[in-house]
């Protein structure tokens, strides 16, 4: 079994910060996206990817919702890590790609089984002006990405995914390149339309077209 890009995820301070960002950095305005009663964050989505490489990739704008009560626990891709939050205070980053999956439970246990902890599964949804969308996702208890962000987390959507109601957005996904993604992980979740790289650099490199001509997104460097 195999993965692929779902979403790339963008931290930002405040989604207005986000919102800004990306009008300034990609020159389009990010579309609608929603709250998550479980995690206390909010976003907003832009459809990025196209097949055959990236069939049902979208960009996730995310940051803590203020007017929702704190969670009972850490909020998922690090977002309550106190350097984030001060590196995103400057301005958003890209932190971490979430990966598809049709197998989440086998892909899992054979994370576990080659010495990771990616975490326990959730059952996750939240509603929009089109229906409720459902999804299962493997969430780490203290939150933490790992890998600086390479490993990916698994997410199995219900029957509708969430770019069947998106507009094209004027960017495209051209290359995705992971840098520090253990290989024991890699022949687990054998990636799909990823460059796996090595040596320094970025853990995260997302290179698009866009409105504003070539644009490259990176995450924080890996030694």
């Amino acid at each position: 079994m195999t993965v692929e890009l779902d979403h790339l995820v963008v931290a930002a301070r405040t989604l207005e910060q986000g919102v800004a960002w990306c009008e300034a950095t990609l020159g389009v305005t990010p579309g609608p996206g929603g709250r998550h009663a479980l995690m206390g964050t909010h976003n907003r989505l832009l459809k990025i990817g196209r097949a055959p490489r990236f069939p049902r990739a979208y960009l996730e704008i995310i940051a803590v919702d203020p007017e929702a009560a704190r969670p009972g626990r850490p909020r998922w891709f690090g977002l309550d890590d106190p350097a984030l939050q001060a590196a995103i205070a400057e301005r958003p980053r890209l932190v971490h790609w979430v990966a598809g999956t049709r197998a989440l439970d086998m892909q899992r246990w054979g994370l576990v089984a080659s010495g990771f902890n990616p975490g326990q599964t959730l059952a996750v949804s939240r509603d929009t002006p089109t229906g409720r969308l459902r999804w299962r996702m493997v969430l780490r208890d203290d939150g933490a990405l790992l890998a600086g962000g390479a490993l990916p987390t698994l997410i199995e959507w219900d029957s509708v995914h969430p770019t069947g109601a998106m507009p094209d957005s004027g960017l495209l996904l051209s290359e995705l390149v992971l840098r520090g993604l253990p290989p024991q992980a890699q022949a687990v979740l054998r990636p799909q339309g990823v460059v796996c790289a090595q040596g320094d650099g970025p853990a995260l490199q997302a290179l698009f077209e866009t409105p504003c001509g070539p644009v490259t997104l990176e995450s924080e460097s890996i030694e």
